[in-house]
């Protein structure tokens, strides 16, 4: 599992146009990673909204948003049009990215044992570390959170 202040795994998963990203091609920005359960459903559609609609304000503080589920390419880039998200939606069909991350396995609250997707945030720093975080967060949450960091790592690099 991640730890605040540390170095964010690097990875690669193909967008939503089938298009390969690297969270290193982000070096020197920060990125806003969430990880949602499911593509076009109630709460994901509350988070994704979230950061299209605050998508001015993070870029305005030399930020890019990236999304992320098990969801395929095509079911993606579907939510991405129907949405109007301006922001790449990456998938992680295999779940890799998502588990090495702490977003895909076992809850405390999972009374079934079997592994579940926790809707999650990630602040990355231009250096590439992780400045905050939060496994296991609301949909409004998870935008409310990521601003109010980025609003703190913006001052400190002021």
């Amino acid at each position: 599992m991640l730890q605040l202040g540390q170095p964010a795994p690097d990875f690669e998963l193909p967008n939503q146009d089938g298009k390969p990203v690297r969270l290193s091609d982000f070096r020197g920005q920060k990125v806003v990673i969430f990880a949602f359960p499911k593509a076009n459903t109630m709460g994901c559609n509350a988070q994704a909204c979230g950061f299209r609609d605050e998508f001015p304000t993070i870029e305005t503080a030399n930020a890019v948003v990236l999304g992320i589920s098990a969801d395929t390419p095509a079911e993606l880039k579907a939510w991405k049009q129907a949405k109007k998200l301006p922001y790449d939606l990456l998938s992680d069909t295999e779940r890799r990215v998502l588990a090495a991350w702490g977003a895909w396995g076992l809850s405390l609250l999972n009374v079934i044992n079997l592994p579940l997707m926790m809707r999650s945030y990630w602040v990355i720093d231009e250096n590439g570390l992780v400045a905050d975080m939060q496994v296991g967060v609301s949909p409004t949450g998870s935008v409310n959170k990521a601003l109010a960091a980025l609003k703190v790592t913006s001052r400190a690099a002021s």
